[in-house]
């Protein structure tokens, strides 16, 4: 199916569906239709309407939502193509620019959730299942962004929406969103430039006026809040649902991949949620599973349909008889990051916890070994090296995407090996790692990975995470390590699945970094870890019988990717780095001054109906194993749009930088119209370290 028209450029090829003056867009048998939606307070937000092409006022159809700050005029194509598939099986879908983004009218959101946010999607809501073509269900959905709001509004239970799909989200802020993984503060790519691409005027005009400058060009970028909460506290609070399971009565579909970092909240969303839940993940990383990097890909958007057609329209799909958990079982692989197909298969499982688990400790013992036993007492030192820790994080630099070989990471780490296994063995869930540390400094962090490493030396990453020390006992209480006193941590890895296959061995690492992924810790130490006894270091994993006698463990099938439709004059001229993100693969490393400094670049081009778009970046992460409290990451962005003639390029110059003792945040904006500069920005801020 191809586009056949362009309104206003092209009336006399399909006048019937030009005849309303908002209906931008139109196919064969799906139309766009922009349109404006009041706001209480005056406000409008500008919304795409994506319908049936021979939809009538008579029909009776449910709307999904998808609702976000990602600007709909330019992710029309993108999104067209998956849209469409809903559209065609009888769905109307709603594309909302968030307030103060894209079309939409306002100031520019303040940072992700807020409560007009969401105060906004309850009317949005109400006024989609107010249309006279509406059945009056209304279903939401999303990824990332549009997959966390579509859980928070679950949480405030607007009357008319019946159901959501949530991808490649969490309920758990502070802990697994992008500004603290685990805790530590977290600098990348996505953080450092969201703000500029909010801060652009609405397409296709892009008007340069005062309204934009003070609404969006001149707002505080939103990093600036995120660096006033460097603990757990209520500001993380006001849109997690850790604590609200109970207030969840929408019927929710979770749906995550192994190489994303947000998939810890399935297995909690199936345990703790009273209303119904599916969840579903598989060998995917932040991307729809029917187009994801890697394979095997599934038609995501089919169950989708089944489980939307159960709740919006009072369809039995069958759906509901299913096992509520399917599972993609991940077999080895090889550490490349630039894999394409995972080895596997798919199973349905009865919820979580699932009963037939077996937690199997191995015990770490003096000569680095994991046995089924405890060894005699030792104390492993470990000198801290702030540059440690980019193989553990990957090319995209969270706890997802694929990382590459971990050797050269665990040769600056404490590594405990079982001897190979004599059998196969499968782990499903989130592996603990018991230790007993001490640190001679007051402030230290953690990390724990648990690998596959083959016959022939290859080291493959199966789970990890991060422990700010200073947590230890709260994290919204943060207290200073005392120097050489010891103290027991339990650290829960990220959710994961493996089969480590006969002959191989499973490895413990443990550091004290991951660099550039989080932020050092600012003192040169040594940290100790106990070994043997009664409190030495161990690891617990969730092993799943390798047998599969019982009908709990069924096969679970999946259609096949279905090939999407194009939209005329929207596509990509380049689609930049693979992960979609500026990625670094290796740090070059000063001997003399112990400074360490990696690179990252991308960019991207991409065509619209009325110009083009090009995306650059380039970041630049330094630290010290010296000094480690003199790290910085510097950050050069630009958007550049060819549009009516006009040249607009948007910059966006980032400096993070820390000392002993404060963090200092600087953005510079500047809007340049055909080469000469309009209007710049600056925002300068020191915060003081609270226990990063």
């Amino acid at each position: 199916m191809r586009l056949l028209l362009l309104c206003g450029l092209m009336l006399l090829s399909l006048p019937q569906a030009c005849a309303d003056t908002n209906t931008v867009v139109a196919t064969q048998s799906i139309v766009i239709k922009a349109v404006m939606i009041p706001m209480p307070d005056g406000v409008n937000l500008a919304a795409d309407l994506y319908m049936p092409a021979d939809l009538k006022l008579s029909d009776n159809v449910p709307v999904i939502l998808e609702y976000t700050p990602y600007r709909k005029m330019e992710s029309r194509g993108s999104r067209y193509k998956t849209y469409s598939y809903f559209v065609e099986r009888g769905y109307v879908i709603a594309r909302v620019d968030i307030r103060g983004t894209g079309n939409s009218e306002g100031l520019v959101i303040p940072y992700e959730y807020s409560d007009i946010e969401l105060d906004d999607g309850e009317v949005i809501i109400d006024w989609l299942s107010s249309r006279e073509w509406s059945n009056g269900n209304v279903g939401m959905f999303g990824i990332s962004w549009s997959g966390f709001n579509s859980i928070q509004m679950a949480v405030r239970n607007p009357p008319a929406m019946k159901a959501f799909v949530a991808l490649m989200a969490t309920e758990a802020l502070y802990q697994e969103d992008v500004h603290y993984i685990d805790g530590i503060m977290h600098t990348d790519s996505w953080m450092m430039s969201n703000d500029l691409n909010n801060s652009l005027p609405g397409a296709p005009d892009y008007k340069l006026d005062d309204d934009w400058f003070h609404n969006r060009f001149e707002a505080e970028p939103s990093v600036y809040t995120y660096m006033r909460n460097q603990r757990d506290n209520s500001f993380w609070d006001r849109a997690s649902s850790l604590d609200k399971y109970d207030q969840i009565k929408i019927p929710g579909f979770h749906i995550a991949g192994w190489y994303d970092g947000y998939r810890d909240s399935l297995p909690r969303m199936l345990e703790n949620v009273k209303a119904p839940v599916k969840a579903l993940i598989g060998p995917w990383d932040h991307d729809f599973p029917h187009n994801a990097a890697h394979t095997p890909q599934i038609e995501w958007r089919h169950e989708a349909v089944r489980w939307f057609d159960h709740w919006l329209k009072d369809i039995d799909t069958g759906i509901m008889d299913e096992p509520p958990f399917a599972v993609y079982v991940r077999d080895w692989h090889p550490p490349q990051p630039d894999i394409t197909e995972i080895p596997g298969h798919w199973r349905r499982e009865d919820g979580w916890p699932i009963e037939r688990t077996k937690f199997q400790s191995f015990f770490a013992g003096p000569d680095h070994n994991l046995s089924s036993s405890k060894s005699l007492a030792a104390t492993h030192t470990l000198d801290y090296k702030a540059s440690v820790g980019v193989e553990g994080g990957g090319p995209v630099m969270w706890w997802g995407s694929v990382p590459p070989d971990q050797q050269s990471m665990d040769d600056d780490s404490l590594v405990y090996d079982t001897e190979p296994l004599p059998a196969p063995l499968e782990i499903l869930g989130m592996p603990r790692a018991i230790l007993n540390v001490s640190a001679d400094a007051v402030r230290a962090n953690w990390v724990v990975r648990i690998s596959d490493v083959a016959p022939d030396g290859q080291v493959t990453q199966v789970a990890g995470a991060a422990f700010n020390g200073t947590h230890r006992n709260s994290a919204r209480e943060p207290e200073a390590i005392i120097p050489g006193q010891l103290f027991p941590l339990d650290i829960e890895m990220h959710f994961t699945s493996w089969v480590f296959p006969k002959g191989h061995k499973i490895r413990m690492s443990v550091s004290n970094a991951m660099w550039p992924m989080l932020w050092p810790t600012p003192y040169p130490m040594t940290t100790s870890l106990e070994i043997g006894g009664e409190s030495g270091a161990r690891l617990e994993l969730p092993v799943i019988p390798t047998a599969r006698p019982s009908e709990n463990q069924r096969v679970a099938i999946f259609n096949t990717p279905t090939a999407d439709p194009s939209l005329d004059g929207f596509g990509s001229i380049d689609a930049g780095n693979a992960t979609g993100y500026a990625e670094i693969g290796t740090i070059n490393i000063d001997e003399n001054t112990g400074e360490a400094f990696g690179f990252a670049i991308n960019s991207t081009a991409s065509k619209f109906p009325w110009g083009t778009e090009r995306f650059e970046e380039q970041i630049e992460h330094r630290t010290s194993d010296i000094n480690p409290a003199q790290t910085s990451v510097k950050g050069i962005y630009a958007v550049v749009k060819e549009v009516e003639g006009r040249t607009l390029r948007l910059e966006q110059d980032v400096e993070f930088k820390s000392d002993e003792n404060n963090f200092r945040l600087i953005f510079i904006r500047r809007i340049l119209v055909n080469g000469e500069l309009l209007h710049e920005k600056q925002w300068d801020e020191i915060f003081p370290r609270d226990f990063q």
